[in-house]
């Protein structure tokens, strides 16, 4: 099996031809927030125009869909998982609960729910809520021995232990990919560096990482230039084309 390629497909069923063992697998799946709403918000100041995400595949029907969804591709992902690796999956808020009941149905222990504290959050245009200002990083382990940098993690905190609330701007300006239109190529592209600190974390050089829901390619360009080696799985002709 060739490594460091997008492979085009599903997920489901690409996962079930891979053969290698991973010792990180980090992705960031469907969110289930499309199709609830339609807002947008153009001439936002703060961070850039905000439109409501609305992408056929982030729509499940209810929330049971969205946990067999969940259930499904988390069984998958543990089938190529070395003994010894780790599972990191961003979340919202609205798919949290999910993904940790199916982790812990397949008896994953929870090392920490990472806390992106973003720095330049979305307005909240209903004024009938708190704006939402952070996003999650559920990080699991398979058994014992997981991969941990701690002494590499402490240059993010001044000498000191790293904590599980980072600051991160949204992913805007010259990195942020635009369509055609002018608008993002992938709604929910997340920050390099964001994506690079995960991988220096829980991997270490020459390691293989699966990314089952590669969309845009942040996963394999983070891990290209911390020489970690990775397989990427992506459905979406538009996003491989543009990972690629």
């Amino acid at each position: 099996m060739k490594i460091n390629q997008i492979i085009p497909g599903d997920c489901f069923k690409q996962m079930k031809k891979l053969e290698s063992k991973f010792n990180l697998i980090l992705t960031d799946p469907p969110y289930n927030i499309s199709g609830k709403s339609k807002l947008d918000l153009k001439n936002n100041t703060t961070g850039g125009p905000w439109y409501k995400m609305e992408e056929n595949w982030d729509i499940f029907k209810d929330y049971k869909d969205y946990l067999n969804f969940t259930r499904f591709w988390t069984s998958e992902a543990d089938k190529l998982l070395k003994d010894t690796g780790s599972m990191m999956i961003c979340c919202s808020y609205h798919g949290l609960g999910e993904i940790l009941i199916a982790l812990k149905e397949l008896d994953y222990k929870i090392l920490n729910i990472i806390i992106w504290k973003k720095t330049n959050p979305m307005p909240n245009i209903t004024k009938r809520i708190l704006t939402h200002s952070t996003e999650y990083v559920v990080w699991a382990a398979k058994s014992k021995g997981w991969t941990f940098n701690y002494m590499d993690m402490k240059k993010y905190s001044n000498g000191k232990q790293l904590r599980d609330v980072w600051e991160f701007a949204l992913c805007q300006g010259p990195q942020r990919i635009k369509n055609e239109s002018g608008r993002a190529a992938h709604p929910t592209q997340k920050p390099l560096e964001f994506m690079k600190r995960l991988i220096e974390m829980a991997s270490n050089k020459g390691d293989l990482i699966l990314d089952p829901f590669m969309g845009v390619g942040t996963t394999a360009v983070a891990a290209n230039q911390l020489k970690r080696n990775w397989i990427g799985i992506e459905n979406n002709p538009k996003y491989v084309k543009i990972a690629k």
